[in-house]
């Protein structure tokens, strides 16, 4: 893919989740049922990686559950980061500005994590590294499977040696509601054969009219990504949707 088509999604979706983040918000008011099922195996005291965190609303459930260990959320949206709510607070809560297409944003999560008043050098090792990591309806937003790919092997490089990855992507097709959604790439003046096979442009219709680049995922594509990053697959179900099978869902693990 020419790297101006790249920027072109890249910048699709910056734009959708800067003028849509409030009715985003809005229809995202609660959790989906698989990122529930992921929360029952993870430590309260645990470090964790929320990548593409929104509004907080993970960070929010884990508050409600006692959770006691240090949390980082990550997300390109300024408006949606805007709008965490107030009991959210550092040290154990930090949340940051960061877009997966530019190679810095490790560093910004590395920061994050250490930025706790309360952990001397006793503490050190224990507050380097992420537990757990989440990047749940993410990976679908990033065109090219080298941009997927090189995100996902930098999300490892800042896990612990025993360490969880949760990842989940839209399987908009298994719904005919949302197959209806497709859009022709020409809506944003670009050419079918200038994307990669399994990429769609998705209208939203909530407090307006916009569109969303998404790449649909197969069940072995994941697998493959996951592989080819250095990972096992250790689960995998779907969830999610009125028909239970809208978010695929995989945990994965160093290998």
């Amino acid at each position: 893919m020419r790297r101006e088509v790249v920027e072109r999604l890249l910048s699709i979706n910056r734009g959708f989740y800067q003028s849509f983040a409030q009715p985003f918000r809005v229809t995202r008011g609660r959790l989906q049922p698989g990122v529930v099922r992921v929360l029952e195996s993870v430590r309260l005291d645990a470090n964790v990686l929320d990548i593409g965190c929104a509004h907080g609303a993970l960070a929010e459930e884990l508050r409600e559950r006692g959770f006691s260990g240090r949390y980082v959320g990550l997300d390109a949206s300024r408006p949606l980061l805007e709008s965490i709510s107030e009991p959210l607070q550092p040290p154990r809560y930090q949340f940051g500005l960061a877009d997966l297409s530019d190679d810095e944003w490790p560093e910004t999560a590395r920061t994050l994590l250490r930025e706790d008043p309360a952990s001397g050098p006793g503490n050190a090792g224990r507050s380097s590294q992420f537990d757990w990591a989440f990047a749940f309806a993410v990976l679908h937003h990033l065109p090219t499977t080298e941009l997927r790919t090189s995100t996902a092997i930098a999300i490892r490089a800042l896990l612990s040696a025993e360490c969880c990855v949760a990842v989940s992507v839209w399987d908009f097709l298994a719904s005919p509601r949302l197959r209806d959604r497709v859009v022709p790439w020409e809506t944003v003046d670009l050419g079918k054969d200038e994307v990669d096979e399994g990429d769609y442009l998705v209208d939203w219709r909530e407090g307006g009219r916009g569109v969303r680049y998404v790449h649909h995922f197969t069940e072995d594509e994941l697998h493959k990504l996951a592989d080819e990053a250095g990972y096992r697959v250790a689960q995998e179900y779907r969830s999610d949707g009125e028909n239970g099978r809208l978010g695929l869902y995989q945990c994965w693990e160093v290998a």
